[in-house]
């Protein structure tokens, strides 16, 4: 009897935060996971690790997701796009256009190329996954939000228009939306690294979801049964009940 095929993962962002919470979620179910960031120390680490491959890839350049499809090779399993990313929060009429051009190329253009050079692979599987890391900034607007809620908007968008465009190919087309997410780079990039801004996000509030949540609910929608499709997850935590209503307890 011949041995099947080990199933294998590709997750973009996999540096740090929810892709490398991912990395480690897919490897423990089994997966053997392509780390795929532009830091090549982390992504290295990582790989090492959980017994996968590093890829150093940047998703905004063609060439280097061509790179990784050519590692990868012709048979791809499930593709986390994850890579992402908030650039400042400036109302639109003070917004820093490179601030929004740099969340447009990578939460839209760098999500499409990298799943563009992928399909094949994952088409080959006979069974493939691709499920985009959005976000609840991509179902609601909010002052200060403009450039990363009209990217995540886009972020679904694609997901949405892919799934209808795969519908009579063996790929299931998936999105997590997360909420409110601790972790150690989101809000300190999106506030220029000024620590305490960052940490004002989530001041009050007992238990914001961690990484691992998230990757926890991503290793379950992409493990189940191939005829099952997980369309939308919507994940926050219970002190979150929308994206301005927040419980937080606050010292006097």
């Amino acid at each position: 009897m011949s041995t099947p095929p080990l199933r294998t993962a590709v997750v973009t962002g996999a540096s740090s935060g929810i892709g490398a919470a991912t990395a480690r979620g897919l490897a423990a179910a089994g997966f053997h996971v392509f780390c795929a960031a532009r830091r090549a120390d982390r992504v290295e680490q990582l790989a090492a690790e959980i017994g996968g491959t590093a890829v150093v890839c940047d998703v905004t350049d063609e060439a280097s997701v061509a790179a990784l499809a050519d590692r990868v090779g012709d048979r791809l399993d499930v593709l986390v796009n994850n890579a992402g990313g908030a650039f400042g929060a400036a109302p639109v009429a003070e917004a820093v256009s490179e601030d929004w051009r740099r969340m447009y190329e990578v939460n839209v253009i760098g999500l499409m190329q990298v799943t563009r050079a992928l399909l094949p692979a994952l088409v080959a599987s006979g069974a493939g996954v691709v499920l985009n890391v959005g976000s609840t900034a991509g179902r609601i607007a909010y002052e200060g939000g403009a450039g990363y809620t009209a990217a995540k908007h886009g972020t679904q968008v694609v997901t949405e228009t892919l799934r209808l465009e795969l519908w009579d190919q063996p790929v299931r087309v998936m999105e997590v939306a997360p909420g409110m997410v601790r972790t150690d780079e989101f809000a300190l990039v999106r506030f220029g690294g000024d620590r305490d801004r960052a940490e004002s996000v989530y001041a009050g509030v007992a238990e914001p979801l961690v990484a691992e949540d998230v990757a926890d609910a991503i290793t379950w929608m992409v493990t189940r049964p191939a005829h099952v499709n997980i369309d939308e997850l919507v994940i926050r935590p219970r002190a979150q009940a929308a994206q301005h209503k927040v419980h937080r307890v606050l010292e006097d």
